[in-house]
């Protein structure tokens, strides 16, 4: 048990802390191509595809955000009703001209997003989604790294309603949720603002592993029809990019706003979601793990792969733990350290808003610790599901 025991401890240490320090060490000697790319003003003509199910409710505000952008260029809005059964017709009715529809019996997003770049014009394609907002300058920074030809995709920077006051300025909305959203909203604020610096390092080394939905944008000519059952589409088309040999690069300058206030139930769904896309995309693309094929193999496998197994090491370590705590001081430490953990998690949920102490805080964070790798959990269940249903 021991060798489980250090080599369990060894990765989830490696998987959180060592690599961001590797990052930090390897963007200091990379050369800053990714940071010089920016700096053109390219403004290209873009399309913007847009994929809805029943968002009657937000489809105005995020429609009339996209026409307002500061943008010279020519752009294209693209609109897939992707079987909406509510007024999603009858609001996008409203803009003409301003918009070409597609509407379309239910196919899944992957589907509707073929759809729609089916009929694009233009050969820079933009993808958003229609609960987020644009900043006014979003679309000149998400193009300008375009100037460089190694370049196949841009992603932006999604700002949460739970990263801080600025945000909740920005959207103009008050966040006014239950105790435990509010723990959960807070943990993913800072875990979000921690995975975006992973982002940030991993641009500046060579490219960023995948992009966020609500706000990315992709050459046409790089573009590869999805799958329909694809569920991070986000993920795979610009992973495919970097398995042709081009970059996908973060620009934190390209900023969309989420209006949408975080709850548990939302959070952990988002989650599984996510982590069960993670599991398919290793299952379409096996060339993600092939060191000589794909050009960040190190990244991918420390950071997408890693985080799926973290959970398992985990339990390896609790195992482990209570197998040799009579050992020795060091093995019931750390079997003391891992309960500390859980009960701050536990403490986390429990005191939300109730609290604002650093201790609050840290327990609010491990909270969002423990519902995410449950959600990896969760996720391979989900994927193994939905395989056996493909089948």
């Amino acid at each position: 048990m021991v060798p489980v025991f250090w080599l369990s401890c060894a990765f989830v240490a490696y998987v959180y802390a060592g690599y961001p320090v590797l990052l930090i060490l390897w963007a200091r000697l990379a050369p800053r191509h990714a940071a010089a790319a920016t700096t053109a003003r390219l403004v290209p003509p873009v399309s913007i595809v847009i994929a809805a199910r029943n968002e009657a409710a937000r489809l105005a505000a995020r429609l009339d955000n996209l026409l307002r952008l500061d943008y010279p260029s020519p752009r294209q809005i693209i609109v897939v009703s992707d079987g909406s059964t509510d007024d999603t017709l009858a609001v996008l009715s409203r803009y003409g001209r301003s918009i070409d529809l597609i509407d379309r019996p239910a196919g899944g997003k992957a589907s509707a997003l073929n759809a729609g770049v089916a009929v694009a014009k233009h050969d820079v394609l933009v993808f958003c989604d229609a609960r987020q907002t644009f900043k006014v300058d979003a679309l000149r920074e998400l193009t300008a790294p375009f100037a460089d030809p190694s370049i196949a995709a841009v992603t932006g920077e999604l700002l949460l309603e739970c990263e801080g006051p600025e945000t909740g300025a920005a959207t103009g909305r008050q966040r006014d949720t239950a105790a435990d959203d509010c723990a959960i909203a807070e943990g993913v604020g800072m875990y979000w603002r921690y995975e975006k610096a992973l982002r940030r390092l991993e641009s500046r080394v060579g490219s960023t592993l995948g992009a966020t939905g609500a706000v990315y944008a992709l050459r046409r000519a790089a573009w590869r029809r999805l799958p329909d059952d694809t569920i991070l589409d986000d993920v795979l088309a610009p992973m495919r990019c970097v398995l042709d040999g081009s970059r996908v690069i973060f620009n934190e300058r390209a900023v969309a706003y989420e209006h949408q206030a975080l709850d548990t139930h939302t959070e952990m769904r988002r989650k599984v979601r996510t982590l069960a896309g993670n599991w398919q995309i290793l299952a379409l693309e096996p060339r993600l793990m092939i060191p000589w094929r794909n050009p960040v193999w190190l990244q991918y496998v420390s950071h997408k792969v890693g985080r799926l197994l973290v959970p398992y090491a985990l339990v390896a370590a609790m195992a482990s733990s209570i197998a040799l705590a009579s050992r020795s001081i060091v093995y019931s430490g750390a079997l003391i350290l891992q309960c500390v953990l859980y009960l701050l998690g536990a403490y986390g949920a429990w005191s939300a808003r109730r609290r604002q102490s650093l201790l609050a805080r840290t327990a609010r964070l491990a909270y969002a610790f423990v519902v995410m790798n449950a959600s990896a959990v969760a996720g391979l269940a989900a994927f193994s599901l939905r395989r056996r249903v493909w089948r």
